[in-house]
């Protein structure tokens, strides 16, 4: 594909929904990638771990001569980091780039993959040479993480604004507010194109500032009795800081419970964004030493993960911490689009066993949002002044809200708001025009236990029926000598068709299902008397599975994964 003259983008982790944020973008052969992240998996994937973008495009590109010069990390969410110890292994060697917290926790993650890579770390406003086509810039940025950067990416074809997510704090808890100097600048220079966060605009009001917290888990903390345990996620420095000098004040100590939240934690004190001024903090083994109305636990957790640190001690299996009815859990982080049954499953068992729990439907202000509402995406945009924009970072609802409440507001043109679909790869000329190029065939690799890209749509799609319907197997006997005395009657090829055996699991209960039963075992018979080749065995197996599934489904409505074998005795 030609590209002389022009810059390419192609959101590589997909652009239709909010996490799996990984950002391409290519000028003749070189390549600039920003972030790395993973996505979660939705009620449709059972037993799948996370999601990674799928770099087969990517890897393509490599292997017809071009070269990555480059990675920028924005921040240091797991959508936008997660992803670095699964995908870097199958990448070449490139230099990586991010804040320093961000850094920080990037390189937790490669180490715990196993990765000996390293992510630099640059200041504010330091302009970086990746190559001839390439440079760029971080800018200070308020979100729901520390330390989280807006880019300026200088291109041949121009400059591109690359804003993820977001929101404009004016009273930040560690004081460093957006760049507004550095934005205010951007306007007079001739920005092309810009990419910005779009997942708060259904709000009208101004998200409230992440300062905001803090007094309102001190008054749900007050008069607890017991134990004040605080579940959130686990990279939410600013809300950890407030909550140490809430300790202070209440003559607590503060632990943290989970493998996520004690090392971030590590790495924001040893990076001097927590100083522990007040000696609150307390290791988890020394819980015990202290009476439960001298202790803040804070507990990883807050969607409800099954196994996760909050859950064990919900269901009494945890070995540091039991949750009593003296004691007060607030879910101080809201439910992410996916988790709903987890994360209210896990109130719900709290809730019974007469434990007082508080979560932002209760109590708004236990957590606040880390993305920009409308009048801020409208302040941002208006500060900037692109000739396009590119909404991301949120659902297809969100991007098409940008563009109708947003953006045309604005008195910018439908033609200057980029809505591409997924795969869809960006071209951008030195003109400032923009058109859709090709597009891609993005999949999301699927990580399931120990293994990347091995379960695909029929593993998911067995996954599913045998969980929504069971499974039923059914065994055939088939008898290649002749048995003396045997009662099996044989058909011309040796098969028991009278001694037909079904298991069920998950289905039926066997015992009280005899008609049901006798159906299975009768309709297979008919089915392999058809079907059965002696020298196709497997092709024979699945003849009667698909004739069994459609027969079946026409009586009682349900469709159970089916088996058969034909067993050799």
């Amino acid at each position: 594909m030609n590209t002389e003259n022009k810059l390419e983008i192609l959101p590589i982790g997909g652009i239709s929904h909010v996490t799996q944020n990984m950002y391409l973008y290519r000028y003749e052969k070189e390549i600039v990638l920003i972030d790395c992240g993973i996505g979660f998996p939705d009620l449709q994937m059972p037993g799948v771990d996370i999601l990674i973008p799928d770099i087969n495009y990517l890897l393509k590109l490599l292997e017809s001569g071009h070269k990555i010069v480059g990675m920028i990390l924005s921040h240091g969410h797991d959508d936008h980091i997660g992803a670095l110890p699964y995908i870097l292994p199958n990448l070449p060697e490139f230099p990586i780039y991010a804040s320093k917290l961000t850094a920080g926790f990037a390189n937790n993650r490669l180490l715990d993959g196993g990765s000996l890579r390293e992510v630099k770390v640059i200041p504010d406003r330091k302009t970086i040479t990746l190559s001839e086509n390439f440079q760029f810039t971080l800018f200070a940025m308020t979100h729901s993480v520390p330390d989280t950067k807006h880019i300026l990416l200088d291109t041949p074809v121009g400059k591109i604004y690359h804003g993820s997510d977001f929101k404009l704090d004016h009273h930040p808890v560690g004081g460093v507010l957006p760049d507004y100097e550095f934005i205010e600048q951007l306007s007079q220079q001739d920005i092309k194109l810009m990419l910005t966060d779009c997942l708060g605009v259904e709000k009208s009001t101004w998200t409230q500032s992440e300062s905001t917290v803090g007094p309102q888990l001190e008054k749900e903390m007050a008069d607890v009795k017991g134990k004040c345990i605080i579940t959130l996620m686990s990279s939410h420095i600013d809300r950890i800081i407030q909550i140490l000098h809430i300790a202070h004040k209440m003559n607590r100590k503060v632990a943290f419970i989970g493998r996520s939240v004690e090392q971030n934690v590590i790495t924001a004190s040893e990076l001097g964004f927590i100083n522990d001024e007040y000696n609150v903090i307390i290791n988890k083994k020394e819980i015990k030493n202290h009476s439960d109305d001298q202790l803040i636990l804070i507990v990883a957790g807050s969607q409800g993960q099954e196994g996760s640190s909050l859950v064990r001690a919900i269901y009494g299996a945890h070995r540091e911490i039991q949750i009593n009815s003296q004691d007060k859990v607030i879910f101080s982080a809201d439910a992410i689009p996916g988790n709903e049954i987890t994360y209210y499953g896990a109130i719900d068992e709290l809730s019974i066993n007469n434990v007082s729990v508080v979560y932002p439907v209760i109590n708004p202000g236990v957590h606040q949002s880390g993305h920009a509402r409308r009048p801020e995406l409208i302040d941002l945009l208006s500060k900037v002044k692109p000739k396009k924009v590119f909404p991301i970072g949120g659902n297809n609802r969100h991007r098409a809200l940008y563009r109708d409440l947003v953006a045309v507001p604005l008195n910018y043109q439908l033609s200057d708001i980029i809505l591409p679909e997924e795969g869809d790869i960006i071209g951008i000329n030195g003109n400032g025009e923009i058109r859709k190029t090709s597009n891609v065939n993005l999949r999301p690799q699927i990580v399931d236990g120990l293994g990347i890209g091995d379960v695909g749509p029929v593993v998911l799609s067995d996954r599913r029926a045998l969980g929504q319907a069971g499974i039923i197997i059914v065994l055939i006997k088939r008898y290649r000598t002749k048995i003396k005395n045997s009662r099996s009657q044989l058909d011309k090829f040796g098969l028991a068709l009278n001694d037909i055996r079904v298991v069920s699991r998950g289905f039926v209960f066997m015992k009280n299902a005899d008609d049901v039963v006798d159906f299975i075992k009768n309709t297979s018979a008919q089915l392999i008397k058809k079907h059965y080749r002696p020298d196709k065995k497997e092709q024979s197996e699945r003849a009667v599975e698909r004739g069994l599934a459609r027969s079946l489904y026409e009586i009682i409505k349900r469709e159970p994964m089916i088996e058969v074998e034909i067993l050799d005795c």
